[in-house]
């Protein structure tokens, strides 16, 4: 299993245990120094609070960790605008919006696509890209994150220049 997922398994029930949500972990760098970053998110936004309270007990948990023994840097973040969805939840939730979904092989030809989330149906994501709905398999997805769209954004409520 990917030192990724594995993290996602064990911090998940602490973080959950704590009113918070996972929306995902990112390891960087090698073996001599890694960067664990942890995305964190609660209904109403998080805040530094929450980030600054989070760090030490993720910390505590991380240091036991046998995989990462030797150095490593722990980053606790807000999942930002460009949040990326990790979860089924996370499809549900999001329906409506601009994303960017990479899938682990081609489908059709292409493995990147952009376009507005439609949700899940059974195991697809139902994307629309072109007024065409385009379905996903859930499991090919390697990647998936909230698009910015300022523009669209902004024709909607009045404020577009």
């Amino acid at each position: 299993m990917a030192l990724t997922h594995e993290l996602i398994a064990l911090l998940e029930p602490l973080v959950v245990q704590n009113g918070l949500e996972l929306v995902t972990v990112e390891v960087a760098g090698g073996q001599r120094h890694r960067v664990v970053r942890v995305f964190l998110d609660r209904e109403g936004g998080i805040d530094i609070e929450a980030v600054a309270g989070a760090n030490s007990w993720l910390s505590e948990v991380l240091d036991e960790f046998p995989r990462l023994s030797g150095p490593y840097t722990l980053e606790v973040s807000s999942p930002g605008i460009e949040r990326v969805l990790r979860t089924r939840e996370h499809f549900e939730r999001f329906s409506g919006s601009h994303v960017v979904v990479n899938t682990v092989k081609p489908i059709d030809g292409r493995a990147r696509f952009t376009g507005y989330l439609v949700g899940l149906c059974e195991n697809d994501v139902v994307l629309e890209i072109d007024k065409q709905e385009i379905h996903v398999p859930f499991d090919a997805i390697e990647r998936a994150r909230l698009k910015a769209d300022f523009d669209t954004a902004a024709e909607r409520d009045g404020t577009h220049r």
